[in-house]
């Protein structure tokens, strides 16, 4: 039994020697301010004769040649919240039949959040191009988690599937 014991003792004894050790001869780092830094993409100097990036498109421009025929693909993923008939109540999120024209956060019984109440107005081509491209940027905290569609002519495609969701489709701007 005393064997045992020594032998186990032992054991352990060498094993916090070991760490002891080893830390002394590979003494770990603790940096002042946690985390790496990164690299830079070069001097100043470089990055302001780099050429500036083309001017995006208008909407207006983006919507006179949009495809509802595309925007009804694009939309696909949308359905998963929203509906999109004529009298459909809401699911996840508002119904968007007739949403061009419509006071923002306005449908009887839905809950909205309450940044997205305080924009206020009507949901014009812009809004609803802000919204599709970056929900958080239309209304900060709304509940909606779709990341946007960064594709200026895949929303452009999307809105003019919306304009066919009315009866009366809001013209789209000149």
């Amino acid at each position: 039994m005393n064997r045992v014991s020594l032998a186990a003792l032992g054991s352990i004894l060498f094993a916090m020697l070991l760490v002891a050790f080893s830390n002394l001869v590979i003494s770990p780092r603790n940096p002042a301010v946690p985390g790496f830094a990164l690299p830079t993409s070069g001097p100043a100097s470089t990055l302001a004769a780099a050429p500036a990036a083309p001017p995006a498109e208008p909407l207006p421009a983006l919507l006179a040649k949009a495809d509802a025929k595309k925007g009804e693909q694009y939309a696909k993923v949308c359905q998963t919240c929203h509906n999109f008939e004529k009298g459909a109540g809401p699911k996840i999120g508002p119904p968007l039949w007739g949403v061009a024209g419509r006071p923002i956060a306005s449908i009887p019984g839905f809950s909205y959040s309450d940044s997205l109440k305080a924009v206020g107005g009507n949901w014009t081509w812009e809004a609803l191009n802000t919204m599709v491209s970056n929900p958080k940027m239309e209304a900060s905290g709304t509940k909606m988690s779709f990341p946007g569609e960064k594709d200026p002519q895949k929303r452009a495609d999307i809105l003019a599937y919306l304009q066919t969701l009315s009866d009366s489709p809001v013209p789209f701007p000149k």
